[in-house]
């Protein structure tokens, strides 16, 4: 198994190996790495995988794009990452060893369960393993990494969960200042760590990931403080997401002739982009929902093939703020299947997108053939939220997030009668309490380790969004 850039420049495109991109987070044109080709799964291995735990499954679904690892250390860092005691917060442990056992609402229409790691959120489902994955290839080649990220919400604090105290990593992780909830602040500020830094970044999410995207670019500090991704920019975070659409179509069928319609909240394409490549493998899903908030530059792209990302200016600030994104990092990696796989296109397409730009694919040839990639969309506002998180509780006798909620009422809008529908949970509610009183009158509840962490000291440098001042933090603290 070998990696190209989608945007395919004659250095990146060199086939790499799974090793070589998972230190190295973007291609050194921009690009996003992807398989040469996508591994196939056949009917047999289906049928195989259908009774396997969760960390068997992990290992067998990895193994197709990670042949640089001997199979044995692989199977090591699998085991230790997909157990109860990680996936647990206080569950029952039957449904704990379960990692991501499905809640039936109705007949055909069930939650998918991702939040119950240490940072309550589907990001450490991948960030685990990844802090693992890190650990382990840096100790065999004697090095250190220094891990550059963005987050809206859950991917900072899932990243430095997993890699607090890891040897050898230091984490810088960005975010927008005053965006996120109360909760998602004090998960990652709170953390006293030494290996961990976190900055504040006065705008948007997009404002940090630009910040973030044009540091990788700069390829001799990059090299100089040896740079590392951790958000899905990076190909493992997308590859270990791909373990849980087939842990839930097993768990909603019962034969592999059967086809499932998975549901995903969506701000930055990296959740369903892992669905877009279980499919490319040959997991029979039919449909893939792709659900946005107020900021619905997405859901445009699949109703009218115009995909214009907004300024910080026109960016909402909703009450589902991990999804508060205007320019979607892992809808690249699409766009290159979309387009036949032309690294040619996709520099042009983004070359408009990197200046400021939009593109309309309406009139593509390829546009035309969107249909066979089973995406349907819809969006959710603040008012759709509060009404389904109060009929999910009233309804279903669940309560939900307000990630969730936007997904579960983009299902039950683009429903089929056909084939069951997993929505992918997002988060606990306990992580966006204000908006849960606001809907239901009373707060979530919250695991016993998490009581009080608003309370906790917290260490957090707040700076404006410019481009040199993060690269001199990053300098000082480094060398």
């Amino acid at each position: 198994m070998r990696y190209i850039s989608t945007r395919g420049d004659a250095e990146a495109s060199s086939r790499k190996t799974f090793t070589e991109i998972l230190l190295g987070g973007l291609a050194s044109d921009g690009g996003l790495y992807l398989p040469e080709s996508y591994p196939r799964v056949t009917r047999a291995e289906l049928e195989r995988w259908r009774g396997l735990s969760y960390a068997e499954l992990a290992f067998a679904v990895l193994a197709k794009f990670i042949d640089d690892i001997p199979s044995t250390d692989l199977k090591a860092l699998v085991d230790k990452t997909y157990t109860a005691e990680v996936y647990c917060n206080g569950r029952d442990p039957a449904r704990a060893r379960e990692i991501t056992p499905v809640r039936w609402l109705e007949p055909g229409l069930g939650l998918l369960e991702l939040s119950n790691g240490p940072t309550l959120a589907f990001k450490d489902m991948a960030m685990q393993l990844l802090g693992n994955l890190f650990e382990y290839a840096l100790a065999k080649r004697g090095e250190e990494i220094n891990i550059l990220g963005a987050t809206s919400g859950d991917t900072g604090s899932a990243a430095e969960y997993a890699m607090r105290g890891k040897r050898g990593i230091r984490v810088f992780m960005l975010s927008p200042h005053g965006r996120m909830s109360a909760f998602q602040r004090a998960q990652m500020y709170s953390l006293q760590d030494v290996n961990i830094f976190n900055i504040a970044v006065r705008g948007v999410f997009d404002d940090a990931q630009d910040i973030v995207k044009a540091i990788f670019n700069a390829r001799d500090f990059k090299a100089r403080y040896r740079l590392g991704a951790v958000n899905s920019i990076n190909w493992a975070r997308v590859a270990a997401q791909v373990v849980y659409y087939f842990k839930g179509y097993f768990a909603a069928t019962r034969s592999n002739d059967e086809q499932v319609a998975f549901a995903v909240p969506t701000g930055n394409f990296g959740n369903i982009c892992a669905g877009h490549v279980a499919r490319m493998m040959g997991l029979p899903i039919g449909k893939l929902v792709l659900a946005t908030n107020e900021n619905d530059v997405l859901d445009e792209f699949f109703r009218t093939g115009v995909y214009r990302p907004r300024g910080a200016a026109d960016t909402w600030t909703t009450t589902s703020p991990s999804m508060d994104i205007s320019r979607a990092s892992n809808f690249e990696r699409f766009v290159f299947d979309l387009a036949d796989r032309d690294p040619a296109m996709i520099r042009t397409l983004w070359g408009r997108i990197d200046a400021g730009g939009s593109f309309d694919l309406s009139a593509a040839p390829y546009f035309s053939g969107l249909r066979k990639f089973c995406f349907v969309s819809g969006k959710s506002t603040h008012a759709d939220r509060l009404a389904t998180i109060r009929l999910a509780c009233e309804k279903y006798g669940v309560t939900i997030d307000t990630h969730t909620a936007d997904g579960l009422k983009v299902a039950l809008e683009q429903r089929a009668a056909q084939m069951p529908t997993l929505v992918l949970e997002t988060a606990l509610p306990a992580k966006f309490e204000e908006t849960l009183i606001e809907a239901l009158g009373r707060r979530p509840e919250r695991p016993a380790a998490m009581l009080g962490i608003e309370e906790l000291p917290q260490r957090v440098e707040t700076m404006d969004a410019n481009v040199d001042a993060v690269k001199r933090f990053i300098a000082r603290r480094v060398l």
